[in-house]
């Protein structure tokens, strides 16, 4: 009976990954659109915002309190970090570069999740590690050689994503072990909260920006507020409470040949081939890293 219930959890985890990975992707493209008429930090709090309203009505429906006290450190240090600092970068990023190279140079996140795991949990630095991380890194230098035609500009943009990748693996490490003490829709409504407080100082340009922007803009932010934060980091989080980190990162594999599609569908955006090399190179380091020897 105990094995059952483990494999029906595992389905109903790698179901909510599956969510999680289809509506992240829709998210670089929406992104793309809303940025248009929208600064970065405001994208960001109007995005949080939209966020923390519909996981707050939801938190209330199902009658869940607060999060345990030790949940808090690891909802706190997230909120700012994914909620907050990621978003703001990955907008400002998506501006600069197209929607398909954010979320290649963005995989580079796993690869930093098995760094600070190997330091912070004293896994170690095994050789497949280092060398995945140089192939990863390796990648994300020809997608930045590849749009320096473009400008310092576009080179910042790959900058910026590397910084909310790297925020990222920072705050999955912290998240974690939240989940322990709190469930996945109290960590991500008080973090996607966090989130909010922390671009408070973008409040004056959202509203002189949501003045003025066309209705498609506002509609995009709403989307990404609604679904690719307030369901798919609760689904996330489901999901990461019932399996590994790497597990997780592993998932997200699958959103830059996503995006690659949406956008071309959508915007008609296409990474340029030597784009396409340096991004691959990015996953393929990621999965280099993220192989592991079966236990015997």
């Amino acid at each position: 009976m105990q094995q059952i219930t483990e494999s029906r959890m595992d389905s109903r985890a790698l179901l909510a990954a599956g969510v999680t990975v289809v509506l992240w992707a829709s998210a670089f493209v929406a992104i793309r659109v809303a940025g248009q008429h929208y600064s970065p930090g405001a994208l960001a709090l109007g995005r949080l915002l939209a966020g923390v309203l519909t996981l707050g009505v939801i938190l209330l429906v199902r009658g869940e309190g607060l999060p345990g006290r030790k949940a808090w450190p690891g909802i706190a240090v997230s909120g700012v970090l994914w909620f907050g600092v990621y978003m703001v970068a990955l907008n400002w990023g998506e501006q600069l570069v197209d929607a398909g190279t954010a979320a290649m140079v963005i995989n580079v996140g796993p690869v930093l999740i098995a760094l600070l795991a190997g330091w912070v949990l004293k896994e170690g630095f095994p050789r497949r590690l280092l060398a995945g991380m140089g192939v990863s890194f390796a990648g994300a230098v020809i997608v930045g050689i590849s749009l320096s035609a473009g400008g310092a500009s576009s080179v910042l943009g790959v900058v910026l994503c590397l910084v909310a990748a790297a925020s990222w693996a920072v705050a999955i490490l912290v998240q974690k072990p939240a989940l322990r003490h709190a469930s996945a829709l109290q960590v991500t409504t008080f973090g996607c909260a966090v989130g909010a407080l922390a671009c408070l100082p973008f409040a004056g340009q959202l509203v002189t920006e949501a003045a003025a922007a066309p209705l498609s803009a506002t509609l995009n932010l709403v989307f990404l507020g609604v679904f690719p934060t307030a369901l798919a980091f609760t689904t996330w989080a489901y999901a990461l409470a019932r399996t590994t980190a790497g597990n997780m990162g592993a998932t997200t594999y699958a959103v830059p040949a996503l995006v690659v599609l949406m956008s071309w569908a959508l915007l008609g955006e296409v990474p340029g081939w030597l784009t396409f090399v340096g991004g691959a190179l990015c996953l393929a380091g990621v999965a280099i890293s993220s192989r592991r020897r079966p236990v015997t």
